[in-house]
């Protein structure tokens, strides 16, 4: 039998509810952005929007014992994605002009994805290290996928600051519920650590350490 969710305050589900559907749109348009750069059709588009914007979810949603998965019971989460994908596909030569506020963008869907899916894992229950790589999983899961679809190293992996960046937030989130703190100002300063420290590595050129070569 599933865990039940420990119940949350209204308000932190309702703000985790919007984080995670701006999270699917803001997500669902990188993806159909890049398969339009990729010269993908239509059905292309909406395939790489549907997998950046749902993949992370569903894979944190079946390791909480959230079955089925949000995004599969609730229509809301396809329409967002799809969404996404139709804005990509029409207007995607004025988003590629858009070159920092796409980065901009990007770094947004990764804070709000990473406190959603921290807060969530929280939910149900997960002790802290679980929640903040259940977190990191849901911000980076969906770009992963839509990475490995086109043939790319996922972003998550080369030396960008990125996971980095989302388990600084997850950390926040954690952190502020061992505490015991107010939940909503404790997403959002988990949310803005994420952003800020995403943007300010892309701006400066930051990168986590490289392995040695061989």
């Amino acid at each position: 039998m599933p865990p039940l969710p420990i119940p949350m305050p209204t308000d932190l589900s309702a703000l985790l509810t919007v984080m995670d559907f701006i999270g699917v749109f803001v997500f669902g348009l990188s993806g159909g952005t890049l398969a339009v750069r990729k010269r993908l059709d239509l059905f292309g588009v909406m395939v790489l929007s549907l997998a950046a914007a749902l993949a992370g979810g569903v894979v944190r949603d079946l390791l909480i014992g959230a079955v089925p998965p949000a995004s599969l019971h609730d229509d809301r989460y396809l329409m967002v994605a799809l969404a996404a994908g139709v804005t990509a596909f029409l207007f995607h030569k004025p988003i590629n002009r858009l070159g920092k506020p796409v980065m901009v963008l990007d770094a947004a869907g990764l804070a709000l994805f990473t406190v959603a899916g921290c807060g969530k894992a929280l939910s149900y229950g997960l002790s802290p290290l679980p929640a903040a790589l259940l977190g990191a999983l849901t911000a980076c899961g969906g770009g992963a996928m839509r990475d490995l679809l086109v043939a790319e190293v996922p972003r998550v992996l080369r030396e960008e600051i990125y996971a980095m960046a989302s388990l600084l937030g997850a950390a926040v989130v954690i952190a502020g519920n061992r505490l015991d703190l107010p939940p909503v100002p404790v997403a959002v300063v988990g949310a803005l650590a994420v952003f800020v420290l995403r943007v300010v590595s892309v701006m400066r050129g930051w990168s986590a350490p490289r392995a040695p070569g061989s």
